[in-house]
């Protein structure tokens, strides 16, 4: 088990990332992103999973 102050910076480094994952979102407007555009899309689905199972995980603790 963790203990809170681990919690707690877990929850900040998470919340820093839900912070940024737009600027990443906007990557898909440009039109000169080519071939990165899967991994742009690859990002994205990783961070929303990442973000969704900290969404589950800690609203069971709460």
């Amino acid at each position: 088990m963790m203990d809170e102050a681990a919690v707690q910076a877990l929850k900040a480094r998470i919340e820093d990332i839900r912070s940024r994952r737009p600027s990443v979102a906007q990557l898909l407007d440009r039109t000169d992103l080519g071939t990165l555009r899967v991994d742009v899309n690859q990002a994205l689905e990783e961070i929303d999973d990442l973000l969704e199972e900290f969404d589950r995980t800690f609203s069971s603790m709460s």
